[in-house]
């Protein structure tokens, strides 16, 4: 074995991020040469690439697999820069005792160099800035995560499988699974263990990040997610172990929830998002809580924002509001906390250190669908639903838009139809598009993509909006005072 064939150059790579050493290489070698079916080759230049590009050489030979069977070979090779969960973890914890940035940056960098954070993918993603009357939102067009491939679906149709190993992508066992035709390859996944509140949780980092370090914060119990008040209690003790990061919660209902409820977890990281900026429209405080601050927020969705240095009572007054917020109707809005037995209201919320007081940030929630809004009277509503019609989730809440693959191409053709260099435009998107155009005098080459995005912006501007449950006009503001007065603020 040389260094110069491809399985050589990986190996030295290895070698070189690792704790391994030289009497390891023909270990290596051959460990690598079985994942590969026995297959090398010799390395076209003596010149060693960046490591993914040496792994997708190796990979080469493989091109007639689905994507899925050669993502699952990419992970095994990846295992090998990453140390075994026990000794990840005590690296992990010896840097914390120093200092939690180190112990952060630590685990980032592996999870970057293994690619278990897909970082090549996530460059492919689409972003830009929109200013909008509550502040910079952040537009992203989610490209980096590779839709199904055909050869996958078609094999998912000849296989019947009972498997429910792991339970679902978030459990602990998914920590070096393998992967399967119908469940994604986690052999270079590894999770930091630590103490929440008596219970076992774990840090992972997110493979398709969406913002700065963005970190998943699992349980260890495979349950459903559930916002009440030990939601509030673990989020402020995250933010205790980890003070650089915010943390937050997706709600615990249909429609306003994430894509995962069935398992209990929070999101954070390392981000400022615009919401965390917003200014306040007005400042109270709420019966009994003289040492809490409260406002509600100049945001388009409804945030009531708490600050203090007394983490248990802010424990208690979110509490409070929650509870208040579960059994609060108000016809004139169309805000109603249950129907035929079901629960519409709960809260996204959000926690960080804002110097010594802790912010809890409470967005508050309704599901209802009705005949005019099927997908939800508090949702992105069908006139902009050509742009977005997915749930408003944790992150957008906060002002950060994560639109759908499909609109790369779609804006693409708007971009040609705006230029008259084609007729032919998606239904979906006419009455949008004509719209724009009544709106700009002249659209040229030069600035017809930054017309779109502005366009787009702003469509996403509207869709927070018309997720807030009390609108942004006088009726909006007067009934979320009247919420608040509902909870108990104090006079003067």
């Amino acid at each position: 074995m040389t260094k110069q064939t491809l399985i050589g150059q990986f190996v030295h790579e290895v070698i070189k991020n690792t704790s391994y050493t030289e009497m390891d290489k023909f270990y290596l070698y051959n460990r690598v040469l079985n994942i590969l079916d026995g297959q090398d080759k010799v390395a076209k230049s003596e010149n060693v690439g960046s490591l993914i590009e040496i792994v997708n050489g190796l990979l080469l030979p493989f091109k007639g697999k689905s994507s899925n069977e050669i993502e699952c070979l990419r992970t095994e090779l990846m295992n090998f820069l990453v140390p075994i969960p026990s000794e990840m973890n005590r690296k992990f914890w010896e840097k914390y005792q120093h200092n939690v940035d180190d112990a952060l940056i630590y685990l980032y960098k592996i999870s970057q160099k293994s690619n278990y954070i897909k970082v090549e993918d996530n460059k492919k993603n689409e972003y830009f800035k929109y200013d909008s009357k509550y502040g910079d939102l952040e537009i992203t067009i989610n490209l980096a995560k590779p839709e199904k491939d055909p050869k996958d679906i078609a094999k998912l149709k000849s296989i019947v499988t009972d498997n429910a190993y792991p339970e679902c992508q978030l459990c602990f066992e998914n920590e070096g699974y393998e992967g399967r035709i119908d469940f994604p390859a986690k052999t270079n996944h590894r999770i930091i263990r630590f103490n929440l509140m008596d219970e076992t949780w774990g840090l992972q980092y997110s493979p398709y990040a969406y913002f700065n370090e963005h970190c998943i914060f699992v349980d260890s119990v495979h349950q459903p997610m559930k916002i009440n008040q030990e939601t509030f209690r673990r989020l402020l003790a995250i933010i205790n172990t980890f003070p650089v990061y915010f943390a937050g919660s997706n709600a615990d209902l249909p429609i306003v929830g994430g894509s995962i409820l069935n398992h209990e977890h929070f999101q954070g990281g390392r981000h400022t998002f615009a919401m965390a900026k917003a200014k306040a429209e007005f400042n109270f405080h709420f019966s009994g809580f003289a040492d809490v601050d409260a406002k509600i927020l100049h945001w388009p969705m409804s945030v009531i924002r708490i600050q203090g240095e007394n983490q248990a009572r802010l424990v208690q007054l979110a509490t409070k509001i929650l509870d208040k917020w579960k059994q609060y109707s108000d016809i004139d809005v169309d805000v109603v906390c249950k129907s035929d037995g079901q629960e519409h209201h709960t809260i996204t919320p959000i926690a960080r250190k804002n110097g010594d007081n802790y912010e809890l940030d409470l967005v508050l929630r309704d599901n209802q669908t009705s005949r005019q809004y099927p997908d939800g009277i508090f949702h992105p509503h069908p006139d902009v639903q050509n742009i977005k019609k997915e749930n408003i989730g944790l992150i957008e809440v906060m002002g950060l838009a994560i639109l759908p693959p499909r609109l790369k191409k779609e804006l693409a053709d708007i971009r040609q139809y705006l230029l008259k260099n084609t007729k032919v435009i998606a239904q979906k998107h006419q009455n949008w598009v004509q719209n724009l155009e009544s709106h700009y005098d002249k659209i040229t080459s030069e600035n017809v993509n930054g017309i779109i995005q502005n366009e787009v912006g702003k469509t996403f501007e509207r869709v927070l909006e018309d997720a807030g449950v009390f609108k942004k006009n006088s009726q909006g503001i007067a009934a979320f005072k009247k919420f608040i007065e509902f909870v108990g603020i104090s006079e003067g």
